[in-house]
Parts: structure tokens; sequence; C-alpha cells
């Protein structure tokens, strides 16, 4: 039987995004002192589902994350723009490596780093046209 060997330097890595989502999730909740029965009630999922989305170890529909978040009193756009800073500000430093997916970007969706002098990556501000339409609407992310 064939065994790994533990690694003697383990590498950086970057957290999974339910891991991200569920610590936001909870330091939201905890800030507003409120608890897991609370909001799971709120939610309209069990007490037990919520404690695993927060530690991360469930990874929630897009639907259950936004029935959190409004139990919350947020959004489910504040919920991502905030994973958002915190991955980019995790690989902004260079230790991992990592590039950032810039949603900002006019060239398309491409993984980018910024440009020395750039604007902040997920900034968008200004007016955005509303295709087919004709409106136009501000649109400014959170960064």
């Amino acid at each position: 039987m064939t065994q790994i060997a533990p690694r003697t330097h383990p590498t950086a890595r970057l957290p999974l995004l339910r891991e991200v989502y569920g610590r936001l999730l909870r330091g939201l909740r905890t800030r507003q002192g409120r608890t897991l029965a609370e909001v799971a009630a709120r939610a309209g999922i069990s007490v037990a589902y919520l404690s695993e989305v927060e530690r991360g170890l469930k990874e929630p529909s897009s639907e259950v994350l936004e029935a959190i978040c409004i139990a919350l009193g947020s959004s489910i756009t504040g919920l991502v723009g905030a994973a958002h800073r915190e991955l980019r500000d995790l690989t902004s430093d260079g230790a991992t490596g990592g590039r950032v997916l810039d949603l900002t970007s006019r060239v398309g969706s491409s993984i980018a780093t910024p440009a020395e002098g750039a604007a902040p990556t997920g900034t968008l501000a200004g007016p955005a046209r509303d295709a087919g339409v004709g409106t136009t609407v501000e649109v400014l992310l959170a960064a």
C-alpha cells in the first residue's frame, strides 16, 4: 500500500470561495449579535446547514446565499463584493502568485493584473449603457 508523505513545506493556497463567503457571513451575523437559529429561521434553512455554510463546508446555491444575506439585512451584491476585495487583497501581496478576474475590464472576461497606477480592480464608476434599451444607469461596484 502506497502512503503519501506529508508536505514538509506547505504551500500557501487561496481560500475557497465558499470559505470566504462563510467567514464573511459569520462575521456579519456575530457583529449583529444574532444566533444561528434566528438567521437560519429567517433564511428558511436549517441551523446545521447554516453552520456548515459559515464554516465553508458547504457550497450553497446562489438562492441560499441570497436568502442568508436577506436574513442578515444585506445583499448578495455586498457579499460578492466583499469576497472580491478579500481575495484581491490576498493575491495583491504576490505571496500566492494568484491573479484576480477583473470583472470591470472593457476588454472582456479575462484574467488580468491591474497596471501600475490603474484604478483599483473592481471599481467601475460612470454611466453604463443598458444594451438594447437605450437608457443610461450609474454603476458603481465596491472595491
